[in-house]
């Protein structure tokens, strides 16, 4: 792995690393040297990724529920008090959805915001505040194509993507100068369970495996492809298979790319 200079002996912390993308940049940083502060939901999870790391003695368990504030406060001052300075944080926890916007509850709607934004920055402000003291520092953001489009099934999710990309952009003016950077990943399909998870309108879990998920990029080439662009320096870059071009369609095609969307399955 070249990129692995960037990231060893660097202490990093990784949300939603019990699954999907999160587990895979987990075994990745581990191997590259990195001392890693691991969190999500699912304490066994952890456990489980910790076991099958290269080097677990290097992996810590910080249990975080993006759901609630109160948790995020709570991780970041053990975190900080326990093992000091943050280099990195990969802040890719985060919720879906596949329900018709209007069948989506307003409860829905506001919990996807509150995990997939208000917990997300509420985390990035806290360690960026370390960070800046220091005058170094690197955020990470885990968004999605969606953040960039909307698309059937997704409303509010999309929606609390776009708003990532707003926050951070005008973040990362700011803290620059303060020597923190920040880099903004915008993943296309990739083969995680991330669709079985999503809520429905009410709140309950979808169940099912998208198509277009299942037949994604695999995870592990995925983490790959965020490591090596984030030690590249990138500010946002997408990570898939074809369906990145859209990212350019969209901009220079814009009717093209709308048509194109229509003609799309929404799973």
């Amino acid at each position: 792995m070249s990129y692995s200079s960037y990231f060893k002996d660097k202490r990093i912390w990784v949300t939603g690393a019990s699954s999907g993308i999160g587990e895979q940049l987990v075994y990745q940083l581990n191997l590259a040297g990195a001392h890693l502060i691991i969190s999500a939901r699912r304490g066994d999870e952890l456990e489980r990724v910790k076991s099958k790391c290269t080097y677990p003695q290097n992996v810590s368990i910080e249990l975080l529920d993006l759901g609630s504030e109160a948790s995020v406060i709570n991780a970041f001052n053990r975190v900080n008090s326990q093992y000091g300075s943050i280099d990195m944080l990969f802040n890719n926890g985060g919720i879906s959805q596949r329900s018709a916007a209007m069948e989506t509850s307003s409860e829905v709607e506001r919990t996807l915001f509150e995990v997939n934004f208000f917990s997300n920055v509420l985390l990035s402000k806290l360690v960026c505040a370390e960070m800046i003291k220091r005058k170094s520092g690197h955020l990470v953001i885990t968004s999605t194509l969606l953040g960039k489009w909307g698309f059937y099934l997704r409303s509010s999710y999309s929606a609390s993507k776009h708003a990532l990309h707003g926050y951070y952009d005008s973040l990362r003016m700011e803290v620059e100068k303060d020597g923190v950077n920040i880099t903004l990943v915008t993943p296309g399909f990739i083969a995680t369970e991330i669709s079985k998870h999503a809520f429905d309108g009410s709140g309950n879990q979808s169940g099912g495996m998208d198509e277009n998920q299942a037949r994604g990029l695999d995870a592990m080439e995925c983490a790959s492809r965020i490591l090596a662009g984030v030690a590249a320096g990138k500010a946002e870059f997408g990570v898939g298979g074809k369906e990145i071009n859209g990212l350019w369609v969209k901009r220079f095609f814009p009717k093209m790319f709308e048509r194109i969307l229509r003609r799309k399955s929404a799973k």
